[in-house]
């Protein structure tokens, strides 16, 4: 397969969403039983006060990893998400960019995308360690 051979150097979407990909997949073979991180706190900031809400437990996040995977894999994003509809942080922040040049609008969406993936990727590994924490297995 070409795509499994490619080279790619490390400022590339295609590495950031591979590496967030096998992140993702290696929490799913480490984490044999997900219920064990239901009402387990997150240590992690996130900003605003919906991701807060949103992200209370390691079970919350461990399928909001998995369903961000999946959403990227797949392609197919649910334009009916009440979260996505409501957000008026978003809609607030990208309002002034629709009248932009659009290739200033492509590099200020990748750089988005970019930090997202690798926040995504860092908060599953993360998440891969503390459930091994858990059940008192070390690397």
């Amino acid at each position: 397969m070409q795509f499994a051979d490619a080279n790619f150097s490390k400022s590339s979407l295609l590495l950031a969403v591979r590496r967030y990909s096998s992140a993702v997949s290696d929490m799913e073979q480490t984490i044999l039983l997900p219920s064990l991180l239901r009402d387990v706190p997150s240590d992690d900031v996130w900003d605003g006060e919906e991701a807060e809400e949103t992200c209370e437990d390691l079970y919350t996040n461990y399928m909001m990893l998995k369903n961000i995977r999946n959403t990227v894999e797949s392609g197919l994003l649910h334009l009916g998400d009440r979260k996505i509809e409501d957000s008026v942080v978003l809609h607030q922040t990208l309002e002034p960019l629709l009248d932009t040049d659009p290739q200033v609008l492509f590099c200020f969406h990748l750089r988005g995308l970019f930090s997202v993936m690798n926040s995504l990727t860092k908060k599953s590994q993360s998440l891969t360690e503390k459930y091994m924490d858990l059940i008192g297995v070390t690397k």
